[in-house]
């Protein structure tokens, strides 16, 4: 809270919580992440919160509920997922399978249905044969997600996994990665192209001056304005229109909509 107030004083208007396993915090000191949300959401000056790399099985719907209905928590999450196979899953001994899985992006899309979720997979885990691929791979190509973030496996000295027998070759290894970031690809264009001619809340960034200004609405779209020669809203929160994608298609190009 103290640090959230600190960056609050400092004149930040976005947080993005993050760490490793988020969900357990509290667990030596009698608090829940459920209550530092809660807690979190309270802290005057800052605008927005978004919960990064939270594991599925502690991504409760309490949580998920409370943050559609919250002052500042946006609609984006990002939520490792690993393999889309519960075979793959169980090697890698995971507190859920993908049922679990298919079902908490269900519900996400339920209550905040222009959520951006971003989600981890990684390809080529010892134990991981064609035929467990190709079975992650259309449950990755099923479930309504906006990202991937595809990592290749490595090898860990003294690892419980070198004791798998079956070992994927490195070519393979590549050809499914490249598969499974043209699917993230497909599924990261397709949801900017939902949101074209709609109007978003989006907080500037800095930019230089002459230069386009960007930032990313509340459902994490990547904006772009034209070039400012006077005054740039600069870590201000103005509403856009969302227009086409910019020349490299790393964004989508937008106007200010007058307040």
């Amino acid at each position: 809270m103290s640090q959230a107030r600190q960056v609050a004083d400092q004149g930040g208007r976005e947080i993005v919580i993050t760490g490793v396993n988020i969900g357990d915090f509290g667990h030596t000191t009698g608090e829940t992440f459920y209550e530092l949300v809660q807690a979190l959401d309270r802290v005057d000056g800052i605008s927005r919160y978004r919960i990064s790399s939270i594991e599925p099985n502690l991504l409760t719907k309490d949580i998920i509920d409370f943050c559609a209905q919250s002052r500042a928590f946006m609609p984006h999450f990002h939520i490792p997922l690993q393999s889309g196979s519960d075979e793959v899953l169980r090697l890698m001994h995971r507190r859920y399978d993908t049922a679990f899985f298919h079902d908490r992006i269900d519900y996400i899309k339920k209550v905040m249905p222009d959520a951006f979720i971003g989600v981890d997979v990684i390809v080529g885990t010892r134990g991981e044969t064609d035929e467990l691929f190709e079975e992650a791979y259309r449950f990755c190509a099923d479930i309504d997600v906006s990202q991937y973030h595809v990592f290749s496996y490595s090898e860990r000295p003294g690892t419980a996994a070198l004791r798998i027998p079956h070992q994927v070759d490195e070519k393979v290894k590549h050809q499914r990665s490249q598969r499974l970031i043209a699917l993230s690809e497909e599924k990261h264009r397709s949801f900017y192209t939902k949101y074209m001619g709609s109007i978003r809340p989006s907080l500037m960034e800095h930019a230089r001056h002459g230069q386009a200004v960007r930032g990313f609405t509340d459902n994490y779209i990547r904006v772009e304005l034209p070039r400012f020669e006077n005054e740039a809203p600069d870590n201000r929160i103005i509403n856009l229109r969302l227009g086409q994608f910019n020349a490299d298609g790393s964004a989508l190009t937008a106007e200010r909509i007058e307040e």
